[in-house]
């Protein structure tokens, strides 16, 4: 773990605060949840759900993620032995490669990736084999051909996210379909991070690898109530799959965290259950904020592509004059009084990724028109 320090989430984020820029780096919203969601979770405080929960999770939750599974992507799940509860999305995915690869195992990833993916695994032993995410100007492409590269002998998980952390990429059913086609061929898991599963925007859908035919069998699909429900900070997630696949997650979950956040899982289960025009409510208006900042960015001088899905905007100072992200944001602060993420930091230094979107920023939306027209206004001091 040498090559691994603070993240660049902590770094841009302390940035701001010891300058008082407008944080955009780091993707958690400025606002609470649903006001349901709120009051559950207080009136499960004071009713004394304040001790251990049963080690998978509380009943309630298990079975809510199921009903979620069936309706919203069809995929039916039996909630005592196919779901499990987790300290968020990022504890998932950390058991997830811990119990099921060996020293020396290899695992697909697509860079730019969040940046958890590389050390956990790192702390398996096992080998990271990374497919570039490719920048255009209509946003980024799967290199396909470097996908099929990446698998081999070794290969034995694929680490997925879709829609995606940095780019905002959603994957369409032609790169599932490779996916899903190479792992079938290589025997290989596939582990899926869809935090962001609610999160598309444009009339478009995300589609499970799961819900994919052949896939159910071979798939960890992992998501998390912080997104969807504005509440990063509860760390409620969850993983779903067949119940072999789960049961070794389990075994590993289970000495990490143990157990968490007891109270918040009855909440978070009445939450799932929320009327279709919650779910699309909450899309609608990120979408409406992602607008409102793509129509800043570009009045800034950046060149932006729309995001598919998720928080962020991938933008390109070039045509400012700065070549370097990562520099940029180091000096965004001083400059325009703004706090964005270089896209760089989610990829293999020097690798192929990593000098495609040495340029880029990453910006989030997920934050109040105040904060956003704020940090707009502020941007504009850059083409000054």
């Amino acid at each position: 773990m040498r090559r691994f320090g603070p993240t660049v989430f902590a770094e841009m984020s302390a940035l701001a605060l010891r300058t008082g820029a407008v944080n955009l780096g780091q993707g958690f919203p400025d606002a609470d949840g649903p006001a349901s969601l709120l009051e559950d979770a207080v009136a499960a405080i004071r009713s004394g759900h304040n001790q251990y929960p049963p080690g998978v999770g509380v009943p309630a939750l298990l079975e809510a993620v199921a009903e979620h599974q069936e309706r919203f992507h069809g995929l039916r799940l039996d909630p005592g032995s196919q779901v499990l509860v987790t300290a968020g999305a990022t504890e998932a995915i950390a058991a997830s490669v811990l119990a099921l690869c060996e020293p020396g195992d290899e695992v697909v990833v697509l860079e730019p990736a969040y940046d958890s993916y590389p050390a956990v695994i790192a702390l398996a032993g096992a080998v990271q084999r990374s497919v570039p995410l490719l920048p255009g100007p209509d946003g980024f492409t799967l290199d396909r051909s470097r996908l099929e590269a990446a698998f081999g002998d070794r290969t034995r998980l694929v680490l997925l996210n879709t829609p995606h952390n940095p780019t905002g990429t959603v994957l369409g059913a032609e790169d599932l379909a490779a996916v899903a086609a190479l792992a079938v061929r290589h025997d290989a898991v596939v582990v899926s991070d869809e935090v962001y599963e609610h999160l598309v925007f444009d009339g478009g859908t995300h589609t499970p690898v799961a819900a994919l035919p052949g896939m159910a069998e071979r798939t960890l699909t992992i998501s998390s109530a912080g997104k969807t429900f504005s509440v990063t900070g509860w760390k409620v997630g969850w993983v779903t799959g067949p119940a072999p696949l789960v049961a070794a997650v389990r075994t590993v979950k289970q000495f990490l965290t143990y157990v968490n956040a007891g109270p918040f899982q009855p909440a978070v289960a009445a939450a799932l259950g929320l009327p279709d025009e919650f779910y699309a409510g909450l899309a609608a208006d990120l979408q409406r904020r992602r607008d409102l900042l793509l129509e800043g960015l570009r009045s800034a001088g950046f060149a932006v592509a729309a995001p598919a899905g998720t928080y962020f905007v991938v933008a390109d100072p070039r045509p400012l004059g700065f070549a370097d992200g990562t520099d940029l944001c180091r000096r965004l602060p001083e400059l325009a009084g703004v706090v964005g993420v270089p896209v760089a930091a989610f990829c293999t230094p020097g690798g192929v990724a990593a000098q495609a979107v040495e340029p880029l920023v990453r910006f989030t939306f997920c934050k109040s028109d105040a904060v956003l027209h704020e940090a707009c206004d502020r941007l504009q001091a850059l083409r000054r």
